[in-house]
């Protein structure tokens, strides 16, 4: 409960920071598609580069004690952004280290919270787990990018950066108070001793050597791929094209994160209803829906962008709550932090690539193009698991051995 706590309210005043940077990007410092591209790409290149490293570490030492360290330094981070504002030397430089920062300290903490959850309930409470946690989200997502663009109107983009310092404030507080033991991982490497690269590729044949997760890596990197050649296109499309405020942008995320709470609350009936495979293929598919935000131009473009969120968004949580219970399930306790970390270097991986394409189709096809190429790179990820194993599968595999 402690941590489902700490994790809903940096759920809420993360979504300040992430419409403050691009906005600051974009209106104040008045940068080019191409550096808005670059700007969203610095902020998962952390992901491919130092993933496969992040994994073996996390399953080298507890996990919490990480986690409170890398919220420490996303304080420190953020609290950059107003201190520059208020001395006049705010610069884009400042944008892209924060943003290279905030990746870093967030490739450690999601690896290790995905390993942690595990040592707090047991696997078969895992599904109820990541249920509680996509909740949150949804209710975040919902409100978040509304009381955002409400403190940005309020305080200035700079300053509402301060409600995410005191979210990972209470982050801290929240992961100290947690008295829950959590085992050292005792890694048992193949032949070869305790060996750091041995451990490395032990990690990366976990999900290579899995159909089931390889699958799953190859339709959610494709997925993210297209999301964010759509996404970096989408603010500047509504900021420069359509002329939506800074104020009232993050209605039209809210509008579109109500789909995101009917898909928590019906990922259970659609799952059960359709199978388990299918539940997800049919999630994935819906990312189609984007595509939507191409009527924007013809009228009411807070509700028409709030609507394409709103279709695509129902499908993300019941994607992600039974691909990520799935990984956690099929994986040994020993091997939780390597494989959630190789599966985040695939899959997050993709995202910078996709917003370094964003920025660069923006500016050579135009914004509406790269809108629609984004959105239907995201849609046929759901090829990945309609040919593949998980299709097939009715419901939960049993778990792994340790």
């Amino acid at each position: 409960m402690r941590f489902w706590f700490g994790d809903t309210v940096t759920q809420f005043t993360g979504q300040v920071t992430a419409l403050v940077l691009p906005t600051l990007a974009i209106l104040t410092l008045n940068v080019t598609d191409f550096q808005l591209g670059i700007l969203n790409a610095l902020g998962f290149i952390a992901f491919p580069t130092l993933g496969l490293f992040a994994g073996v570490l996390l399953d080298r030492v507890k996990r919490k004690p990480v986690m409170i360290v890398v919220n420490v330094v996303r304080i420190v981070t953020l609290a950059t952004i107003p201190t520059a504002y208020l001395l006049g030397v705010l610069g884009l430089y400042q944008l892209y280290g924060v943003a290279l920062v905030m990746g870093i300290c967030t490739l450690f903490f999601d690896v290790g919270y995905q390993s942690y959850l595990p040592s707090l309930v047991g696997k078969e409470d895992l599904v109820d787990g990541n249920q509680k946690l996509q909740v949150s989200a949804s209710a975040a997502q919902i409100l978040g990018p509304s009381v955002a663009s409400g403190l940005m109107g309020l305080v200035g983009a700079a300053l509402a950066v301060l409600a995410d310092v005191l979210g990972f404030f209470v982050s801290v507080l929240m992961l100290l108070s947690i008295r829950t033991p959590e085992l050292k991982p005792e890694p048992h490497p193949p032949e070869g001793g305790r060996h750091f690269f041995t451990e490395m590729k032990e990690g990366i044949r976990v999900v290579t050597g899995n159909k089931l997760l390889w699958t799953q890596a190859g339709c959610t990197a494709m997925a993210n791929l297209g999301a964010n050649i759509f996404g970096v296109a989408i603010l500047l499309y509504a900021y420069r094209v359509l002329g939506i405020s800074e104020g009232i942008i993050g209605v039209a995320f809210s509008i579109g994160a109500v789909g995101f709470v009917v898909g928590v609350l019906s990922s259970s009936t659609v799952t059960n209803r359709l199978g388990f495979g299918r539940a997800i293929a049919v999630s994935s598919m819906m990312n189609f829906g984007l595509l939507i935000v191409l009527l924007a131009g013809w009228g009411y473009p807070v509700v028409v962008i709030g609507i394409a969120y709103f279709v695509s968004g129902i499908g993300n949580p019941i994607y992600n709550i039974n691909m990520v219970s799935l990984r956690q399930i099929v994986t040994p306790n020993r091997l939780q932090g390597r494989m959630n970390a190789t599966m985040r270097t695939i899959v997050w991986g993709t995202i910078p690539v996709g917003s370094f394409l964003g920025g660069v189709l923006s500016t050579g096809i135009g914004l509406v193009p790269t809108m629609v190429v984004g959105s239907v790179v995201a849609g046929c990820a759901a090829v990945w698991v309609v040919l593949g194993p998980i299709f097939k599968l009715q419901k939960q595999p049993a778990p792994a051995e340790e």
